[in-house]
């Protein structure tokens, strides 16, 4: 585990902090489920009111889509955004990296505030060198896998792992529908953490219609964007959510 980090003047939660929420025990001892507002979602011209308005109604952790036109066919945005996000919110942040090669980017992200680094399967050749490297840089490494990708190719590398991302659509696009196939990957994730200590996060079409079945399969987060900021009340809408 990494030491208290202090990146570009950002005061950053220690791993080993009690406080700090990549630890389970914190979100098992949670009477409610934990939700991540994706801000991809958001009215990126009300953001800052926005990420107010999820952090007055209990969010404790953001989660941002970083896409590079390659990895996926959208681009979204780098760290500058996320440089603007962290003095608005004391929770965590956790940047999901849907770009190639994401090694060459680690440090900008991590300096602009992100407490969680989120990398692809997909896109790494050599994953364990980039968790280490997030790891020493001051953040919490996570890796993502694709609905298509098959859990077990990850035992290898679960070790290194402190967050792991399911994608419940295939990365892109927000507003997807909910793919049902990977329930059994979550279900596998949960599984292996017998052995190993992780949060086990979900992403892509979680809603109210949905929420029940995915939070059933024992995960910890739930990312959601488009059922949340596209709610005429979000407030309301992230309390009903959490449950």
């Amino acid at each position: 585990m990494t030491a208290q980090r202090n990146i570009n003047g950002h005061q950053g939660n220690s791993l080993t902090d009690e406080n700090q929420l990549t630890s389970r025990s914190n979100i098992q001892s949670a009477k409610k489920r934990t939700i991540s507002p994706s801000l991809l979602s958001a009215d990126f011209a009300n953001l800052g009111e926005q990420v107010r308005t999820v952090a007055g109604a209990g969010a404790s952790r953001l989660h941002l889509d970083v896409m590079d036109g390659q990895f996926v066919p959208n681009i979204t945005f780098g760290p500058l955004l996320v440089e603007a996000v962290r003095p608005l919110f004391t929770g965590l942040l956790d940047v999901h990296l849907m770009i190639v090669e994401p090694r060459r980017f680690l440090k900008q992200f991590i300096q602009a505030g992100a407490d969680v680094v989120i990398i692809h399967y997909e896109a790494c050749d050599q994953m364990d060198r980039d968790l280490m490297t997030i790891r020493e840089l001051g953040a919490a490494p996570g890796v993502a896998i694709n609905p298509d990708t098959d859990f077990d190719l990850l035992k290898p590398h679960l070790p290194n792992i402190d967050y792991l991302l399911i994608m419940s659509v295939f990365p892109g696009f927000g507003g997807q529908s909910f793919i049902d196939s990977t329930l059994d990957n979550m279900r596998k994730a949960v599984a292996a953490r017998q052995s190993h200590d992780y949060l086990v996060a979900v992403d892509g079409g979680v809603n109210l219609k949905t929420v029940e079945k995915v939070a059933g399969t024992g995960v910890d987060i739930l990312v959601t964007g488009s059922a949340l900021f596209k709610a005429p009340d979000i407030a309301a809408r992230f309390d009903e959510l959490q449950g």
